[in-house]
């Protein structure tokens, strides 16, 4: 839960960009670790939203050169960004993890119109399981290499390398984007209870945590995440896009700056 206080200030923030660059937000949600569910006590606020334009600023000869992305120093904690409602689809046409990750967030600010439901809708259509799994394979990677295998390492990290190679197993089981509620991914490895354990109780320690805590290896969790890397390894699935036609983006685009 974000405390009432510090929503108001989101928003209030939210409403200053709206303001400044002359947008409509249509979509703003927490991400990172307080969506994820394992945010520190200190843990950064990391808000992202989708905006539009009036029509006529998509209308112009240097539309390719504008700026489409709003971006704020950290202040206080809150780690705000947004970007524009198309550079939002074409990347969604790619499969962009965070985007898909966005939509799926538990902690919404601000959902006005048909947008996020429409794009939701669409998830199906548009979303790569393979380019899925080549990303988190990468994510997993580069921070248990980075990160886990020396004598003293931050407790954060483990689930940087946890959660997605438990969205890869969601990805593998039920062909659709893996959510990114940690708890929900957990649900994949419930029938390992000496695992799940050791993970339970990783949790626990990480809430209580701050950001940059250290603590030694957990053998049974590194084990765990070696036996999946080596596994994914094989993996050569070639990355393909689900659909080629950009029409029904369009049509989405089009009912979001109109």
């Amino acid at each position: 839960m974000i405390e009432q206080s510090i929503k108001d200030e989101i928003m209030k923030r939210i409403k200053n960009a709206e303001s400044e660059y002359g947008v409509k937000v249509l979509y703003a949600v927490e991400s990172g670790s307080r969506a994820w569910g394992f945010e520190s006590p200190n843990s950064d606020y990391d808000v992202r939203f989708i905006y539009a334009h009036p029509k006529d600023w998509y209308v112009s000869v240097d539309l390719e050169e504008k700026r489409d992305v709003i971006e704020y120093e950290i202040v206080d904690e809150i780690d705000i960004s947004g970007w524009d409602v198309r550079k939002a689809l074409r990347l969604f046409w790619k499969s962009n993890p965070s985007f898909v990750e966005w939509l799926q967030s538990p902690i919404i600010y601000i959902e006005r119109g048909c947008f996020a439901e429409k794009a939701r809708n669409l998830m199906a259509q548009i979303y790569s399981v393979e380019k899925g799994i080549y990303h988190y394979r990468s994510m997993a990677k580069t921070n248990y290499r980075g990160y886990l295998r020396e004598e003293r390492v931050l407790l954060k990290k483990y689930f940087y390398v946890l959660r997605p190679l438990l969205s890869i197993m969601w990805l593998e089981k039920y062909f659709e984007p893996a959510p990114i509620e940690f708890e929900r991914l957990r649900t994949l490895i419930a029938d390992n209870k000496r695992l799940d354990n050791c993970i339970g109780e990783l949790l626990e320690k990480k809430k209580r945590s701050l950001e940059k805590e250290l603590a030694s290896p957990i053998l049974e969790i590194n084990h765990f995440i070696e036996s999946e890397l080596r596994r994914l390894e094989k993996y050569n699935n070639h990355p393909g896009s689900r659909i080629k036609d950009m029409s029904i983006l369009n049509t989405l685009f089009h009912e979001a700056i109109s």
